[in-house]
């Protein structure tokens, strides 16, 4: 064999060498570890770690020990003599403060998400209750984001047991669910739609189980789904409720009422209009009253009344409407 040819195979005898010890090693020490799907969220603290200081933008408000520099928000490290303990470890004690205040058991875990989904029920002295709710936009994350950045608050001051995500106490299952919904929603902060429903809508329906005034009782309406609730309120004529249906009386005078029928009896009819007029006609008076299933008396510009954030919002709120837990 020439000197060539015993190069070439002291080169093969070398590549196959390396090969195999890089099988070797990679099979000792667990195996090919496989690049999560684009898009997809790893819960657990590392996962957590680069939402933290990325698309979470935690970094703008809070630093975590000596990593960071902001101010805003308290550190979630150990840092100084304000902040002796870093955040698993304090959440601990928060817990214990939560469970006093609440007369609940709240665990560790409670506590992070509860300062996620509900960041105004417990403010830390000296800072303002400011913090943007993280699940609604411009930050906007998801149920799967927030468990990973749970994941890595908890693995601060110790190690991060799986199980508590796995099975959540009732409390942070409420959060979640909350959390969930507004989603869905397209991030909308179920809070802020609860003030938007009492403005915009608690006139004419109801949560409390019974029809409102002029409109169906909608404690139920979150089990109806996404669609059937924003069909709702941009095209309220396509699907209205039994015993809501538009009635348009011609009087004999030419003039026309259109409105919910509220009363049919002793001769005369009551019509209650989009203005919320109650309008009453002697039957001697109407030449012809009729249904009209094209139109709805609830005001069909009312996506125009409201921003995006508070459609948003009130999608959320209503999403969360499944009626009450026996």
């Amino acid at each position: 064999m020439n000197t060539i040819g015993k190069v070439f195979v002291f080169l093969v005898l070398v590549y196959a060498t390396f090969m195999w010890v890089g099988y070797s090693v990679t099979e000792l020490t667990g195996g090919e570890k496989k690049a999560a799907p684009a898009g997809a969220v790893e819960i657990s603290p590392e996962g957590g770690e680069a939402l933290y200081w990325g698309k979470g933008r935690c970094f703008t408000c809070h630093s975590l020990g000596d990593r960071g520099s902001a101010v805003r928000g308290p550190n979630h490290g150990q840092f100084g003599e304000k902040f002796p303990l870093p955040m698993g470890l304090r959440a601990v004690e928060r817990a214990k403060e939560r469970a006093a205040k609440t007369g609940k058991k709240f665990t560790a875990l409670d506590y992070i998400v509860e300062s996620m989904a509900d960041p105004g029920a417990y403010v830390v002295k000296g800072y303002k209750n400011e913090m943007a709710v993280v699940y609604a936009p411009p930050i906007s994350l998801s149920l799967d984001e927030i468990k990973a950045i749970a994941a890595y608050m908890l693995s601060q001051g110790g190690d991060f047991d799986p199980e508590f995500l796995n099975q959540p106490s009732e409390i942070t299952q409420g959060f979640f669910g909350k959390i969930a919904v507004a989603s869905a929603a397209g991030g909308g902060d179920p809070a802020h739609g609860k003030e938007v429903y009492e403005e915009t809508c608690g006139d004419c329906h109801s949560l409390e189980g019974e029809p409102g005034d002029v409109g169906p009782d909608l404690s139920t309406v979150g089990k109806k789904g996404l669609k059937f609730i924003s069909e709702a309120i941009l095209l309220p004529a396509k699907s209205i409720a039994k015993g809501f249906e538009t009635y348009v009386a011609v009087k004999k005078d030419g003039r026309k009422v259109v409105g919910l029928k509220t009363r049919d009896e002793d001769g005369e009819v009551d019509l209650v209009t989009k203005d919320g007029d109650e309008v009453t006609i002697k039957k001697s008076d109407i030449n012809e009253l009729a249904e009209d299933k094209t139109s709805s008396i609830m005001p069909d510009d009312l996506s125009e009344e409201m921003t995006v954030k508070d459609y948003q919002d009130v999608l959320s709120f209503m999403l969360m409407q499944k009626g009450k837990k026996k």
